[in-house]
């Protein structure tokens, strides 16, 4: 393990009789960015909070910089916590929101000044510094809140679907500002969200987590091509991974993007229907193995039978019981 980096050594947290996450183990460099992505209750903001000491461990260890924080108390990991609601006061202004923390701990007046003044160039606040929380946009609260936490000098950035409170283009607009005031730095990152898109648009890996488990660690694009099981298959993917059962017991996954009308052979179809995407569409097909959808150009006019097929060596077969990838 490298000196500047995040590690869980096996971390599980149990509460009474229930078992929250299961023997978690992963490694964040310096200067990565790793995406914690599932569904709600997944273990992803559990692992976070374990991270930054506001939830115990039951076993397990946790490293950082070097250092074994397992057991010591939120106030003394030099973590930097940027939370889903924000958290900044009302009453003060960004400038006064991003001092206070520093004055509580005991930063002099001018290590003060020289800090606030580098971050808010960082995040291109200088104009906004007077103003409350109450006169900002979404995104310019999200960019106090993380100059707050990288205030901090921390060892660690960890942020909790920070961007969940925003409309979708603002979210889209705010993904490659975000991915570069976080990736490449000194500090490792953590980074919660349900949004797969989130993800994989911020994030240098992405850990896939449900009920607890790290179910793949990879890159966007290993997890989205080479899927471990049918659940990273469909929950990474928009529009979803279709699954066919052309065999007993076996699965077929087959990525809209990779179907294909043709003139013989293939699967017949029937158009059911279809949403238009800008520059494509998706239609919905019946099938005698099940429901297909498929991509295509907005500037074709489907007819109301066709025959389909696929991409040969794109196609990803499952195990039909436990939905474990075939090789």
């Amino acid at each position: 393990m490298s000196s500047g980096g995040l590690q869980l050594e096996n971390i599980s947290r149990r509460l009474g009789a229930r078992s929250l996450l299961h023997e978690i183990s992963l490694e964040v460099p310096a200067g990565e960015c790793l995406a914690l992505l599932g569904p709600s209750g997944c273990g992803k903001t559990t692992t976070l909070r374990v991270v930054a000491g506001l939830d115990p461990v039951s076993s397990g260890r946790i490293w950082l910089q070097g250092r074994d924080i397992t057991r010591l108390d939120p106030g003394r990991r030099q973590v930097g916590m940027v939370f889903q609601s924000y958290a900044l006061y009302p009453h003060l202004s960004v400038e006064g929101n991003l001092e206070l923390g520093l004055e509580i701990r005991r930063v002099t007046a001018a290590e003060r000044h020289r800090r606030i003044s580098t971050i808010l160039e960082l995040l291109q606040l200088v104009e906004l510094r007077h103003r409350r929380p109450a006169q900002l946009s979404g995104g310019q609260r999200q960019r106090v809140a993380l100059a707050r936490a990288l205030l901090r000098q921390p060892d660690i950035v960890l942020l909790d679907e920070p961007m969940s409170n925003l409309d979708a283009q603002l979210r889209d607009n705010l993904r490659p500002e975000l991915r570069r005031l976080l990736c490449g730095g000194r500090h490792p990152v953590l980074y919660v969200t349900h949004d797969q898109q989130e993800a994989m648009g911020i994030a240098d890996r992405i850990a896939v987590m449900s009920n607890g488990f790290i179910q793949q660690l990879g890159t966007a694009r290993d997890l989205y091509d080479q899927p471990v099981n049918r659940f990273v298959a469909e929950f990474l993917g928009r529009p979803a991974i279709n699954l066919l059962l052309p065999q007993q017991g076996h699965q077929l996954g087959l990525r809209p993007e990779h179907i294909r009308s043709v003139n013989t052979g293939g699967l017949e179809a029937k158009l059911t229907g279809r949403e238009w995407l800008g520059n494509q569409q998706l239609l919905n097909l019946e099938t005698k193995r099940g429901q297909l959808k498929m991509l295509t150009s907005a500037d074709w006019t489907p007819p109301t039978e066709l025959r389909v097929s696929w991409d040969q060596g794109r196609e990803l077969w499952f195990e039909e019981q436990s939905g474990e990838r075939l090789k």
